[in-house]
């Protein structure tokens, strides 16, 4: 049997969340291993609608559900989540949920950080979320971070708050935004710490557990490949590594864990937010497709830009990615109409290229090749067999495979759980 981690290979919102949690329905263990609150998945579960951004999909299957040390964590954003699905009937306890006692957490003072800085960037804004997800992972890595395990110690929470807020009341201040009192952190954080200490729990040991006992492990990432902080495309990207690789670091688990790597790949491109975006579309074709495709996202509502599917940077993702196999969204948005293109390379400063640079000027100017198929009349929506598919539905799939290096595993034909298509189980890899 094999673990397996789901990742996404463009820009977010390829429809993860439908794909995670029909995984999860046959996982033991579902961990989200890096990210924030600024992530959402959409899950449609019969005739209710969760909408997560910290909690691992699998709690709404009843699987247990680990938050990794890997994830920045917002617990006031987290416990407002678990309440909402608890109205809507989910059971979430420090049985079904842990988090790792090392995870970083977000305080009000990170939020306030986010958005003065974004403000003063003018127009030259990355478009972050404001949710404080990129000052509390500075935090992590300038070692001033408090972790969960801090609330239950009030002389470290004491010194700490200190020196956190030496280093981010100097730039509020300096941003004309308002400051913070120690107090202020401390009544936030002695307000919420006994409703999620229950939750601590040593994740690493747990993990290494279940994975002596032979259960399944599912690790879920959020954003995407090209949003990572290293591959994406800087700056305008997340604060976190959204590789596979990160798996283990940010569950705590060894390398060879991760298992089969599954990455999320729309049958078009979307965007949110700022930064480049070559096969984007700014005509009518493009507002069709967002329109089909109810394409505004899951946390901040933003509609989102959309383009035709980029077949260099889904390979640049499966290469740096590790990608075993794609998993193909919303091939029936595509549907009926009579022409569908493909990004299958770049122009720049007048030249051909096969891969995207990485220097932001260079991002700016380069220009789409695009390379144009028929399309199709009949419908896919809901098909479950590859025999229910348009032949030219088949030949497109069959044409993203050869460009971007990897197999179709599984095909999902609408937001419903089972229309979807498996040609190989990640689980049995």
């Amino acid at each position: 049997m094999s673990n397996v981690t789901v990742i996404g290979t463009q820009w977010g919102d390829e429809g993860k969340g439908k794909i995670v949690d029909w995984l999860a329905s046959r996982a033991d263990v579902v961990v989200r291993f890096q990210g924030g609150h600024n992530a959402g998945h959409t899950l449609v579960v019969g005739d209710q609608t969760y909408k997560l951004s910290l909690l691992p999909s699998g709690l709404v299957r009843g699987k247990m559900g680990v938050i990794g040390n890997g994830v920045v964590v917002d617990p006031e954003a987290l416990l407002k989540e678990i309440d909402r699905v608890t109205a809507q009937g989910l059971k979430v306890t420090p049985e079904t949920l842990k988090i790792a006692e090392n995870a970083p957490l977000i305080l009000p003072v990170h939020g306030a950080l986010d958005r003065a800085r974004e403000a003063a960037r003018g127009d030259r804004k990355i478009g972050t979320t404001g949710r404080g997800i990129g000052p509390a992972y500075e935090d992590k890595v300038a070692r001033r971070a408090i972790r969960l395990c801090d609330l239950a110690e009030p002389e470290t929470l004491d010194w700490k708050l200190d020196e956190l807020l030496l280093h981010h009341n100097t730039l509020l201040k300096g941003l004309g935004a308002d400051t913070f009192t120690k107090q202020e952190l401390l009544d936030f954080l002695n307000g919420v710490a006994p409703r999620v200490l229950p939750f601590m729990a040593p994740v690493w040991d747990l993990l290494d557990d279940s994975r002596r006992s032979g259960a399944r492990i599912l690790f879920e990432g959020a954003q995407a490949v090209m949003l990572d902080v290293d591959h994406g495309t800087y700056p305008f990207v997340t604060s976190s590594n959204t590789v596979a690789a990160n798996a283990g670091t940010g569950a705590g688990v060894g390398p060879t864990s991760i298992g089969f790597v599954l990455g999320i790949a729309k049958a078009y491109t979307t965007r949110v937010g700022e930064g480049p975006f070559p096969s984007e579309l700014h005509d009518q074709m493009g507002r069709t497709l967002g329109e089909r495709g109810h394409e505004f996202g899951t946390v901040t509502g933003r509609p989102r830009r959309c383009g035709w599917f980029d077949a260099v940077l889904v390979r640049r993702a499966v290469r740096v990615g590790g990608v075993n196999g794609l998993a193909l969204t919303k091939l029936d948005v595509l549907d009926g109409l009579d022409e569908i293109s493909i990004c299958v390379g770049y122009e720049l400063d007048g030249k051909k290229i096969t891969a995207f640079p990485s220097a932001p000027g260079a991002q700016q100017r380069i220009r789409p090749v695009f390379e144009t198929m028929e399309g199709w009349k009949d419908s896919t929506k809901g098909a479950r067999s590859w025999a229910e598919l348009p032949a030219q539905a088949i030949k497109y799939v069959r044409r993203i495979e050869e460009l971007v290096e990897a197999p179709v595993t599984l095909l999902s034909t609408s937001p419903e759980r089972d229309d979807t298509i498996l040609m190989r189980d990640p689980f049995e890899d």
